[in-house]
């Protein structure tokens, strides 16, 4: 069974080679990140897991029995018990119910590991299976999702509330 594990530094060259082998695929439903993103990718890493360290952003990585990424799960702009969640999985792993398992996962961890009372994640018109991957996790439609929000395309916001955290006696 795949493991959801916060990023750590160890994790570096797998995320580059998810990265790297899925960079096509990713590109047809969200934007591409660039040549500079892959250039620099030591120095991107270790600036993301300093903006984690910081406690602004939590990155996740879905990782495999083998070791290898099979997708990435974040949250950004953690303020006010509120965060954004952003995620992407791996072309081999796409369509067998990973990334709704595991963002629904996150939306029961989230409250105790990080306050969180409140996901909100932006989809394009054209991303149907993240469209379906949010609904099925529990998030609501809120509103349109500017070209801004998306890399310069259009969609939609969703939100979900999350279940307050347990009190630990």
């Amino acid at each position: 069974m795949p493991e959801l594990k916060r990023l750590h530094a160890g994790h570096a060259p797998a995320v580059l080679a998810f990265e790297l082998a899925n960079r096509a695929y990713f590109a047809g439903s969200i934007s591409d990140r660039g040549d500079d993103f892959f250039n620099r990718f030591t120095d991107r890493y270790n600036a993301l897991l300093a903006e984690q360290e910081a406690g602004g952003c939590a990155f996740y990585a879905l990782i495999a029995e083998d070791g290898s990424v099979l997708g990435r799960f974040n949250l950004y702009d953690l303020e006010n018990g509120t965060a954004r969640l952003g995620y992407r999985v791996a072309e081999q792993a796409a369509g067998r119910g990973l990334a709704t398992t595991t963002v629904r996962e996150l939306c029961r961890t989230a409250p105790a590991t990080h306050g969180l009372r409140t996901l909100r994640a932006a989809t394009s018109h054209d991303n149907v299976a993240s469209r379906r991957v949010l609904t099925k996790a529990g998030f609501v439609p809120v509103g349109p999702a500017t070209p801004a929000d998306l890399g310069g395309k259009s969609g939609t916001w969703y939100q979900r509330d999350l279940p307050l955290a347990a009190r630990v006696p």
